[in-house]
């Protein structure tokens, strides 16, 4: 796994220095859904730090299991970052305010609001991204363009949550103009809300979380601060189960 983690990160930082972008402004998220617990261990000792997962109950075993072994094995302190990058069902909120770091898929004022009560006080404030249907699929999850303002000012305030910047995942396409577009889109929706309320608000509104294996590149081009890549790094994915 190695080997393949060096190549996505040598990907990244080649395509950030082609267009005047220092490599270190792009974060890798290795995407562990559906991955066991020793897939994730094997990328920690490959230096991986930042996992996504989508299905709540799998990611729990899994973190824990994680946790289990870095615990009793001989790395020291590792400190991993977990991100949950899948749809957000009103009754699982406490777990994830409870157990992860950052959440990328809100897409309703209601989901804030659960998640703003429910992490615990002890934590750091919940990273949050909100997720931009960017291409106006009807199958995906995600606030239309125009509501982003809205949305974001009514939970720029709430405690406990960071307001970081937006999620997209345009609609797949091998037009590479396409791409460019959606992704630049979605840029110039974050800079309009840097504007509207950065300052105001006090919020670092510093993230783009777009771009997977098939269009990395385009992302990181229009400005992606955070790449979601699993199948380069893990191989080929098992069916998953959960409902």
């Amino acid at each position: 796994m190695s080997h393949k983690l060096q190549a996505v990160h040598s990907s990244i930082h080649a395509t950030a220095i082609a267009v005047s972008r220092r490599p270190d402004s792009v974060a890798l998220l290795a995407v562990s859904k559906t991955f066991g617990a020793d897939a994730v261990l094997e990328a920690v000792a490959a230096g991986q730090r930042a996992f996504g997962e989508n299905y709540l109950q799998e990611a729990l075993a899994k973190m824990a299991e994680v946790e289990l072994a870095l615990k009793s094995g001989q790395e020291g302190d590792v400190l991993l970052e977990w991100h949950f990058i899948g749809p957000i069902q009103s009754n699982k909120t406490r777990a994830i305010a409870e157990h992860f770091d950052w959440v990328h898929t809100v897409d309703r004022e209601k989901i804030a609001q659960r998640l703003s009560q429910q992490r615990p006080p002890q934590l750091a404030p919940l990273n949050i991204c909100l997720q931009v249907n960017i291409s106006g699929e009807a199958s995906k999850s995600g606030l239309a363009p125009p509501e982003v303002k809205d949305v974001a000012r009514a939970i720029a305030g709430l405690p406990g949550l960071n307001l970081r910047g937006l999620m997209a995942i345009p609609e797949p396409t091998d037009d590479l103009q396409k791409q460019h577009a959606a992704f630049r889109r979605t840029r110039e929706l974050l800079e309009q809300l840097q504007q509207d309320l950065g300052i105001q608000a006090g919020q670092q509104l510093d993230t783009l979380s777009m771009g997977m294996s098939a269009d990395m590149a385009a992302a990181i081009e229009e400005g992606a601060t955070i790449v979601r890549v699993g199948s380069a790094i893990f191989g080929q994915r098992e069916r998953n189960h959960e409902k």
